[in-house]
């Protein structure tokens, strides 16, 4: 174990707690993007992944599972309205104070046996935290860093919702040159931009030039919003399209919405150049192809925004977007005024959490995906976001739990569960897959009234047939004493 193992029960949370439901209840929801690439397998789906990760062993048949019941529609309604607030200061560093009437002595007891599990591999941490109190009622090797794979994303967005605010939208514009000869399509890092904004963009752009008294114009497009390498260092890959800052639908060859798919080489490209069909489509003719060039400082012609921060972030962590993730980093890096690269991007979103009160000794953001084996993260400052998230103090945080995706329904943990029922509709966790690393780290509601953050790391797991059925029994097993 990477250091003693602690646990801790708490003395003062006995009424306070969020209730956590199941919202948008969905069979068929798309797996991670990289690191789901063998949860992808186990669901019977083609294998693929990243240069750096090995093939998945074979995938055992899955269970039958039946269709699910709707869920409530409430997401983290207060269990008892007359308890106290939380604190807003996230998780204490001091141990916490037992407790046996509300959580037993022998938590330790049960999570213990199942992190031992042989699936998990020899590295193993987890922490586990009393989200109204900040407490730690267990941990295991809980500061030290690890691997976290795509639970980074927790951070990335956390870093992104603190730094820009939930409203914040990202935006594609396009301006005229003084002369009106040229006009330039500038991204503005937004990786959601589809087919449908990019035509309403050029209509209204070819109505702004009309009314000017241009019909023909040349087209150059504008990505110098975004330094350093476009490439993620795990090279030309299907889990992640070349990082710049204009694209359309993450540069996806197909028509998939999420996961891993063919990708382009060049997304910037390819959006100017479906741009200039469209504004020629809508009365304004092109002439010649599409070339890089700066815009001009100008007022914008015509512009289109993406949905709120808050809706991007949830759409990250539901469905592991590693494009949106990185765009979420490089928006960070932007708002700390550091170059929008990989490396500005992570300085950026390590200087948010700091700023946020969170423990960062020893992390490392090298990118915002989790895709990236050198990123090191604790189990503690995992369970400090989403402490902070649940904090009603921090409502600009709250996207952080709701885009959670629920375990055995939506998301990346659709298929999940199968071995633990119990957590089923309970827990809601983001999950991280790479070759060798199994993450997991949510949130789950006890049926004491208690809002729980959870975060357990594992690294150098033999398969992740064998990892992940074992950290979904550890998250159902804190739903309540009739599940160890």
């Amino acid at each position: 174990m990477p250091e003693p193992r602690t646990w801790q029960l708490t003395a003062g949370s006995a009424a306070l707690g969020l209730a956590l439901a199941a919202a948008a209840v969905t069979l068929a929801g798309p797996w991670d993007s990289g690191q789901r690439t063998a949860e992808r397998a186990r669901a019977a789906a083609p294998a693929a992944g990243g240069t750096r990760h090995a093939p998945p062993p074979p995938a055992p048949a899955a269970p039958h599972r039946p269709a699910p019941a709707p869920s409530a529609p409430g997401v983290l309604a207060a269990l008892n309205p007359a308890a106290p607030a939380g604190p807003s200061t996230g998780p204490s560093a001091g141990p916490a104070d037992a407790d046996p009437g509300k959580r037993p002595a022998d938590l330790a007891a049960a999570l213990g046996p199942l992190l031992a599990d042989p699936g998990l591999g020899p590295l193993r941490t987890a922490s586990v935290v009393d989200t109204a109190t900040g407490k730690q009622l267990y941990g295991e090797g809980a500061t030290t860093p690890m691997t976290p794979a795509s639970t980074v994303k927790i951070a990335t967005a956390a870093a992104a919702l603190s730094a820009l605010g939930p409203d914040h939208r990202i935006p594609t514009t396009t301006t005229a040159a003084p002369d009106g000869k040229t006009v330039t399509l500038t991204g503005g890092g937004d990786p959601t931009l589809d087919d449908t904004r990019l035509k309403a963009l050029a209509t209204d752009t070819a109505r702004a030039l009309r009314a000017r008294g241009h019909t023909s114009v040349r087209l150059a497009y504008d990505t110098g919003l975004y330094t350093g390498p476009a490439v993620h260092p795990i090279g030309p890959n299907e889990n992640i399209a070349p990082v710049t800052a204009l694209m359309t639908r993450a540069g996806r060859l197909d028509t998939s919405p999420s996961g891993p798919a063919p990708r382009s080489a060049d997304p910037a490209r390819d959006t100017a150049t479906a741009f200039a069909a469209h504004l020629t489509r809508a009365g304004v003719t092109v002439t010649g192809d599409p070339a890089p060039g700066p815009a001009p400082k100008a007022a914008p012609l015509a512009r289109t925004h993406s949905a709120p921060l808050a809706d991007l972030v949830e759409r990250t962590l539901t469905h592991s977007d590693n494009d949106l993730a990185e765009a979420l980093a490089r928006q960070t890096a932007l708002a700390h005024k550091l170059p929008a690269s990989f490396d500005g991007a992570g300085k950026a979103v390590r200087a948010e959490l700091a700023r946020l009160g969170l423990p960062v000794t020893g992390t490392r953001f090298a990118d915002g995906s989790g895709l990236d084996r050198n990123d090191r993260v604790s189990a503690a400052l995992l369970t400090g976001l989403l402490t902070r998230a649940a904090d009603p103090a921090r409502p600009a945080l709250r996207p952080l739990l709701t885009g959670l995706p629920v375990g055995g329904f939506t998301g990346t943990l659709a298929d999940r569960f199968d071995t633990a029922p119990a957590g089923a509709g309970l827990v809601r966790a983001k999950t991280g897959t790479l070759t060798g690393v199994n993450t997991l780290a949510g949130t789950v509601a006890t049926p004491d009234g208690r809002l729980l953050a959870f975060a357990f790391l594992a690294g150098r797991t033999p398969s992740p047939y064998q990892a992940q059925p074992a950290l979904d029994r550890l998250s159902a097993a804190l739903t309540g004493p009739d599940h160890p």
